[in-house]
């Protein structure tokens, strides 16, 4: 049995069960380790060997000195945070840095005592997680689509479709140049240049590329790297551009919340149909839902 007939089998057993019998049903396939090794596909080994290259390559809160507007903004926050790249960190790697005093999950409130509170962790990659919800889930047979997305930065978006989606072509669009050498590095080291391409580039000078998109992403892509005359000049020229009759736009945070704090003449109602997302599809352990919940999938009007 190949790897789709085994797929339509899978599911078949699970919309062929009792209402009354598939909370518990689908609760045993969180938590059995049963599927232990079944889940650990290939696919998912290949990801974690780029993600620990990339590590090897970045200082730990895989940030570069020329994002200069992104660090400035991460320090203006008006309670610490940190920048904890979630491709390249999941949790139990963050708690193995924490145990070896490289990196802190909370800060002192008051120097010198015991009063502690949480660090505010942000992330502009997705983890390995949300890339198999996106590609596995959220988004439909990418089979001789085009894939964009926007502020590609490590290349988390493209490696993920590359492995777990038959799309014909995925771009990565970014301006900063480090990232762009990096994504080059990985691309020629597994062998991706057949069909993922790097644009180091402005978003704002891709129209025909967005134009010819079945696809775009993008994850936190503006706040931090751009001032708000910059966002929403951005966000117009996306609007603008992305077009394509039944073409998909996914991002995180929601349109509507990207948009809240900027002056545009973007009307959402006019541009696209939001599609509701199931989020209780995803079936592994460990299920960070309120990450999952931040994935937000459009369709164009």
């Amino acid at each position: 049995m190949d790897l789709e007939a085994a797929r339509r089998a899978v599911l078949a057993a699970v919309r062929g069960t009792c209402a009354a019998d598939l909370p518990r049903l689908l609760h045993w396939m969180r938590n059995t380790s049963d599927f232990d090794e079944l889940v650990v596909s290939n696919n998912d080994v290949m990801l974690k060997n780029i993600a620990e290259d990339l590590r090897n390559h970045l200082p730990i809160e895989a940030m570069f000195n020329s994002e200069h507007q992104a660090v400035q903004k991460i320090h203006q926050h008006p309670l610490p945070m940190i920048h904890v790249d979630a491709f390249l960190y999941d949790d139990d790697f963050v708690d193995s840095l924490c145990e070896e005093g490289k990196m802190s999950r909370s800060y002192c409130t008051e120097c010198g005592s015991y009063k502690t509170a949480p660090l505010e962790f942000i992330s502009h990659s997705f983890s390995l997680m949300e890339l198999k919800f996106l590609y596995q889930h959220v988004l439909p047979d990418l089979t001789g689509k085009v894939v964009v997305d926007v502020g590609s930065r490590l290349g988390a978006v493209l490696f993920a479709g590359y492995v777990y989606s038959s799309a014909s072509q995925l771009y990565g669009v970014e301006m900063n140049a480090d990232f762009c050498q990096l994504q080059e590095m990985m691309i020629t080291k597994y062998r991706f240049i057949d069909r993922i391409k790097v644009v180091h580039a402005d978003i704002c000078t891709q129209a025909s590329l967005l134009q010819k998109a079945d696809v775009v992403v993008m994850n936190n892509v503006f706040e931090y790297f751009l001032d708000r005359q910059e966002q929403a000049r951005a966000w117009e020229f996306i609007a603008c551009n992305v077009r394509k009759r039944g073409s998909l736009l996914v991002t995180v945070p929601s349109l509507k919340e990207s948009l809240s704090k900027l002056q545009t003449d973007i009307q959402l109602s006019q541009w696209v149909e939001e599609v509701q997302l199931n989020y209780d599809v995803y079936m592994e352990k460990d299920v960070d839902r309120e990450a999952l919940e931040q994935i937000h999938l459009y369709k164009i009007l």
